[in-house]
Order: structure tokens, then C-alpha cells, then sequence
């Protein structure tokens, strides 16, 4: 009996099989080309996003260290510095806007006060131009000398309230932060420098001077006795002559 196989019998190979591709266990086994260089591009990816990370948590622990700290103390010395100067600034201006409020409520009546103490010396005009002796002679006149004199004393109430305040300059010593000489007189019988007659009272307002007071003052006779630290006041009764940036108001 003959063992050769037959054309088309199952044990004979066929063309077709010979030129067959491999089956689906041989395709999984061996990975494609693309698979292999999806997965290195993977493995590059994470590779880099390691690196980033490490970059971005610093030095490892352990490295460098001693100069770390260093830097960490100068940085929070500086800014300890920059907050104590920041702080001293706002100190400043706080102070500076407090010292400027109060000036400007103080003087801010400067210039209409410095108008209406001119109004003021019309009661002393109006006084003086009464001869002496007319008031007693007629009752109405002297009415009239007292309403005045009346109405002076409420007009320098209201001005003290404000801050206002004449300075009594008649039979005391000449002072340059109050006082504007007119003339001076030779008078041996009180000490030099004494104010003999006032032409225009003058005023202050606050510690500054609002006008100073035009008068008459003494010369030839003995110098004056200088005031006591104790007893020293000013016309107006003040501790402290106006400030040198004090003049009067235009």
C-alpha cells in the first residue's frame, strides 16, 4: 500500500498554507516596532518629570545645609530691617499729620483774625477822641463811653476764646518778639527799654505773634533788671516767645 498523500487530502501541505502569515500567538508574542518606541517615550517622560521634580523640592536633605541657613538669616534679617524702617515711617507721618491738624485748627482763623483786630482799635480810637472830663459833664456821653468799653471787653472775650489775645505792652519792658518801636523818648526816671505809650495794641494767636505792638519806649535811664527764670513771662502771659517762623499775617 502506498503512503503518499493525495493532493487535497488533509495531510498534504498546501501552497497556501506555506505562504500563510503567522497565527494571532505568534503576533502577541513578538511587540511591534511602534509599541517599542511608544513605551521609550514613556520611560523619558517620566524620567523628566522626575528630574523637574527634584529640581523643584530643592536640594536633598543633608546638602549644603550650613549655607541654606545662612541665607534663610540674612533674608529674615533683612526683612526684620525693612519692617522696623516701615514702621518708624508710618510712626512719622502719623505724628506729622497729627502736629499739621492741629496747626491748621489752631491758626486756620489766622487771616480774619489779623482783619478784625484792625476793627478792634476803633473802640480805642473812639475813646480817645472824648475830651477829658466831657463824660462826667454829660450823663449821655458818658452812657455812651460805657457801652463802648462794654462792647470792647465782649469783643476781646470772643477773640480769647479763639485763641486771640492782646498783649499788654504799657509800662513794660521792650521785647523784639512783640513789640515794633515808633519813637523813643529820653526818661531818666524808669529803666530803659520801658514802654511809655502804645500807638496800636498788638495781638497773638496761639504761641504766634498775629501783630505786633507799635509804641513809644524810654531811653537814659537805669538798665533793666533781668527777669527771673521763676517770674520770666511774656506780655501775653505765654511761657515762650512765638516761634521764629511766626510773622504776621498778610
Amino acid at each position: 500500500m502506498s503512503t503518499e498523500a493525495t493532493p487535497g487530502s488533509p495531510d498534504s501541505p498546501s501552497k497556501k498554507d506555506e505562504g500563510a502569515p503567522a497565527s494571532n500567538g505568534d503576533t502577541a508574542a513578538r511587540p511591534s516596532a511602534f509599541a517599542q518606541m511608544s513605551e521609550e517615550a514613556r520611560r523619558a517622560e517620566n524620567a523628566e518629570a522626575a528630574a523637574a521634580a527634584g529640581a523643584a523640592a530643592g536640594p536633598a536633605p543633608g546638602t549644603h545645609h550650613d549655607d541654606l541657613i545662612a541665607a534663610l538669616r540674612r533674608e529674615l534679617s533683612d526683612l526684620k530691617d525693612k519692617n522696623l524702617r516701615l514702621l518708624a515711617d508710618m510712626e512719622n507721618l502719623r505724628r506729622r499729620t497729627e502736629e499739621e491738624k492741629t496747626s491748621s485748627a489752631r491758626y486756620a482763623i489766622t487771616r480774619f483774625a489779623t482783619d478784625i483786630v484792625s476793627v478792634g482799635d476803633n473802640f480805642q480810637r473812639a475813646m480817645s477822641a472824648v475830651p477829658a472830663g466831657a463824660a462826667e459833664a454829660d450823663a449821655a456821653l458818658k452812657s455812651l463811653i460805657e457801652g463802648v468799653q462794654m462792647t470792647e471787653r465782649e469783643y476781646l472775650n470772643v477773640l480769647e476764646r479763639h485763641g486771640v489775645k492782646r498783649i499788654a505792652s504799657k509800662g513794660e519792658i521792650f521785647s523784639p518778639h512783640y513789640h515794633q518801636p515808633m519813637m523813643q523818648v529820653p526818661n531818666p526816671d524808669v529803666p530803659a527799654g520801658t514802654i511809655l505809650q502804645v500807638f496800636q495794641d498788638g495781638y497773638t494767636i496761639g504761641d504766634r505773634l498775629l501783630r505786633a505792638a507799635v509804641v513809644t519806649v524810654a531811653e537814659g535811664g537805669p538798665k533793666p533788671a533781668k527777669p527771673t527764670e521763676a517770674g520770666a513771662a511774656s506780655p501775653t502771659e505765654a511761657s515762650a516767645p512765638p516761634t521764629p517762623d511766626a510773622t504776621e499775617a498778610s
